[in-house]
């Protein structure tokens, strides 16, 4: 199942291809950890088969990017080929944004 002639790609493999992360073991932490999401659905497991057409989101940081997969790919190429492979749907969200405004219930008003 290698080269491009395959219908799907590992999510870990094609974030490492895409250059999205430096790793493809982190990767495989960001899907571990719940930091990714694939049609809205969040993804446990690095091995999830990805397709083009499917939409991504990956928390970089404190920023979450949308991002829709547009080639599989068949390497890590350089930095130009590897945007080829993508399309930004929207600009990156700050995760603070994202989150409703967090207020503690054990705060006293007393000084």
């Amino acid at each position: 199942m290698r080269g491009e002639e395959s219908s799907t790609r590992r999510l870990d493999q094609w974030l490492w291809f895409a250059r999205l992360v430096k790793s493809r073991s982190l990767a495989s932490r960001l899907c571990a950890a719940g930091a990714v999401a694939v049609n809205g659905t969040p993804v446990n497991k690095a091995n999830h088969a990805l397709r083009i057409g499917d939409r991504i989101a990956v928390e970089q940081g404190r920023y979450v990017r949308s991002i829709r997969v547009l080639a599989l790919g068949s390497r890590r190429g350089p930095a130009a080929e590897a945007r080829l492979m993508y399309d930004e749907t929207a600009p990156p969200v700050r995760l603070s944004e994202l989150a409703s405004a967090w207020v503690p219930l054990l705060v006293s008003d007393d000084p």
